[in-house]
């Protein structure tokens, strides 16, 4: 037996570093106070999302991973509390940035980073203005609570990139997100959409998902805004869902987790055991066509 008690976190941020931390610090202690050993942040939570349009201003917002302020507080509050927290930050790297989350031990050691690979480009969701395709690839970490592997948002809809991470030994994978409403298309909601993808995650894999996004509405500079509709959730490793928040609170919810018993549940399901790699050269390409056999 491995149990781990794992915590989403949801709460609205603003254009206000210091009380966007001092909220994300007051949840990560209450989760660590119910039990929580690791705990799950959302997209880009220490500011505002600034993706909403393309303004060269924000720029400036992107900090060196081995100087940013966020990095550095949680880094101290997870070793003071004992959790594992992923810290996600806009990073500056030389003359480029990168949506990137630093994974930091339940020690304070920071393990790692993981440079979000696919990046949107729709309105509202203006990030390829801002950030670099990650360059880290997909990957997993060894932590006081086991394996984790880390998505950032819109990598949550490609099932490759979870299938990845389950082969590369993921016990729980993470995906921490900003998303809500389209700003032309203001009655569309696609956050039963959204649960559903990340549910089959973890169902197809046989593992725990978890997912935390933000709530509010926030304004852009020239009138466009984004209402982030939370439901951040809980599923376990059979896709059901065990812990779900709603379009407006902000809090925490926990779950836990037997580690060894759901790996050996996974192991009885075989789905691993019976892939078949050479088949899936699709999967290389982008239109699905394998021109190297052509004739």
């Amino acid at each position: 037996m491995r149990n781990v008690t794992a915590a989403i976190t949801q709460m609205a941020s603003e254009h206000d570093w210091a009380k966007n931390c001092d909220k994300a610090e007051k949840l990560v202690r209450e989760a660590a106070s119910q039990g929580a050993r690791l705990v799950l942040l959302q997209e880009l939570f220490d500011g505002d999302y600034f993706c909403i349009e393309q303004h060269v201003e924000f720029f400036e917002r992107a900090v060196e991973i081995d100087k940013h302020p966020t990095v550095k507080r949680f880094a101290a509050l997870a070793k003071e509390l004992g959790v594992v927290i992923p810290v996600s930050v806009f990073e500056r790297a030389g003359n480029t940035q990168y949506n990137t989350t630093v994974i930091v031990d339940a020690d304070g050691r920071e393990l790692g980073i993981y440079r979000k690979s696919h990046i949107p480009d729709n309105p509202g969701y203006q990030e390829k203005f801002y950030f670099t395709p990650g360059d880290t690839g997909f990957k997993v970490w060894d932590t006081a609570v086991g394996k984790i592997g880390l998505g950032i948002c819109w990598d949550q809809w490609f099932p490759e990139c979870a299938r990845s991470m389950a082969l590369m030994g993921a016990e729980i994978l993470l995906y921490p997100t900003a998303i809500g409403s389209e700003p032309t298309a203001p009655d569309y909601d696609s956050s039963t959409h959204w649960q559903n993808t990340m549910r089959g995650h973890a169902a197809a894999n046989i593992m725990p998902v978890l997912a935390s996004n933000r709530v509010g509405r926030e304004e852009a500079l020239r009138g466009w805004s984004d209402t982030f509709y939370g439901r951040s959730f809980i599923a376990d490793h059979h896709g059901e869902k065990v812990e779900e928040m709603d379009c407006t609170e902000e809090g925490v919810r926990l779950a836990t987790f037997d580690l060894d018993a759901i790996a050996e549940f996974r192991r009885g399901w075989a789905v691993f055991r019976d892939r078949r790699p050479e088949l899936y050269g699709a999967l290389l390409t982008l239109d699905g066509r394998n021109r190297s056999a052509a004739v």
